[in-house]
């Protein structure tokens, strides 16, 4: 499984010129490549990142989460998630997870990986948790 160029450019854009808050990710297995599905602009929320992944599908997902820490300082951190509803088929469920660290290991500049199965996994304390 490849990983389309346009995949690896959009995810730079993101990571350094921050012009997506968000992108998702899918498998196109037609092209046998990770490929784009939706980005969201800066101004978009965390909670608009969650209403975009597919309620009963699997999705690779990177989102860039600002915070600032208790000296008050401003950052940010790269999340990349790996979205396996326990609804979606089991097909897709095993394309998702054998594709994904190849996948990953080309997302240079991400700093934590979450797994989530149900919405609960990757709500916005888990993110602040694993920022902290």
């Amino acid at each position: 499984m490849g990983v389309a160029d346009h995949s690896k450019n959009t995810f730079m854009e993101l990571k350094q010129k921050k012009v997506h808050r968000y992108v998702i990710f899918k498998v196109d297995e037609k092209k046998r490549e990770v490929v784009v599905e939706k980005t969201g602009g800066p101004a978009e929320s965390y909670d608009d990142f969650t209403a975009s992944l597919p309620e009963n599908d699997c999705r690779y997902a990177v989102f860039d989460f600002d915070f600032v820490t208790s000296e008050n300082c401003q950052k940010s951190k790269i999340f990349f998630i790996a979205w396996s509803p326990s609804t979606s088929r089991i097909r897709a469920k095993m394309l998702y997870a054998t594709t994904k660290d190849r996948f990953r290991r080309e997302l240079d500049g991400v700093h934590y990986e979450i797994q989530a199965t149900d919405p609960t996994e990757m709500d916005l304390e888990v993110l602040r948790d694993r920022a902290h």
